[in-house]
């Protein structure tokens, strides 16, 4: 069979990538001609190239295609043009999903996020069904998601798009090459930047069970329905503590309120917007998330999809392993 993989040059792409090869398919790639494409090094793939934002360039990529995989996105906490986000996540999505309604494609795999779904006060693992509404939507980056699943979703149900959402978690492991706001917490814990934590939790995922349970998906998913794939639920005080332990270091024992680390963060997002520089490890957006615990149930994407995750420790290890090696 032969797929098309948006996002490829980034880090769950590549990797969905990679096992479509390893399997036997063929690989189309949607890249955009200035990206990074350092994850396609050595990979036989097609490559097309095209902007999501720009209708017209999409057309070619989605013909003669037994099935798409729609994961690029722009994942960013913080950014001096918000309006970029809803361009790439919600209009770039609706552009492909014409231009794969257009070619025929016959089946399509959205890569949603945990990020539109709802969390539970409790703290106890939030599902696919928990109640959220856009004004829970914290931030750029989590409202522009939320609108781009609606628009497929509306999709679905009016023009017959025949896709299957899924929604990651929190993806560690290998080829995270940005890195995503995780990695960095990862790559900046291993250097002992990080000498405290705040009170919060994620669920965390292998990239590669990721990467696996969306080829779950396009095999066995219902058309239309959303399946959470995701891992273990973890505290950030675990999580960084693992990586203090596999690099023989002490791990932070101090735990901040959130009230001290505001105004690092309005200055570190004030310091980017003057410097027009990288997005800042601390953001007011990422505070106003920690405040929530992270944790979800995968158990509809198990049930329906034989969807299975490793322990959260393996993927922490794996991207320890990644961020450490000799050109991290």
């Amino acid at each position: 069979m032969k797929f098309l993989v948006t996002g490829a040059t980034g880090f769950v792409g590549s990797v969905i990538a990679r096992q479509l090869l390893k399997r036997g398919d063929s690989v189309r790639v949607l890249a955009r001609p200035a990206s990074d494409r350092r994850n396609l090094i050595g990979l036989q793939v097609e490559i097309i190239e095209g902007d999501l934002r720009q209708a017209a360039e999409l057309s070619a990529a989605c013909q003669n295609v037994d099935g798409l995989f729609h994961v690029a996105a722009d994942y960013r906490l913080w950014t001096r043009d918000p309006q970029a986000l809803y361009d790439s996540n919600v209009a770039g999505t609706v552009n492909l999903m014409n231009a794969a309604l257009a070619a025929n494609v016959p089946r399509i795999v959205y890569t949603s996020s945990v990020a539109t779904l709802g969390t539970l006060p409790s703290g106890s693992p939030a599902d696919e069904d928990t109640p959220v509404g856009l004004t829970d939507m914290i931030g750029h980056y989590k409202r522009s998601k939320y609108l781009a699943e609606l628009a497929v979703m509306e999709l679905v149900a009016t023009k017959r798009l025949p896709a299957i959402i899924v929604n990651p978690s929190t993806p560690l492991g290998p080829f995270d090459i940005r890195p995503t706001p995780t990695g960095r917490i990862v790559r900046d814990a291993i250097r002992r930047k990080i000498p405290a934590y705040v009170d919060t939790g994620l669920n965390l995922v292998h990239v590669e069970d990721v990467a696996r349970g969306h080829l779950l998906a396009f095999e066995k998913g219902t058309l239309g329905r959303r399946y959470i794939l995701g891992g273990e639920d973890m505290s950030l005080k675990e999580i960084l503590t693992a990586i203090a332990n596999l690099c023989g270091h002490s791990p932070p024992r101090i735990k901040l309120p959130r009230g001290l680390i505001y105004p690092i963060a309005y200055l570190s997002q004030g310091w980017a917007w003057l410097t027009n520089g990288p997005e800042p490890q601390a953001t007011i957006d990422g505070l106003r998330m920690s405040k929530k615990q992270m944790f979800f149930s995968s158990a509809r994407a198990v049930r329906e999809l034989g969807y299975s995750a490793r322990p959260g420790r393996d993927a922490i290890a794996d991207a320890v392993a990644w961020f450490k090696r000799p050109l991290a």
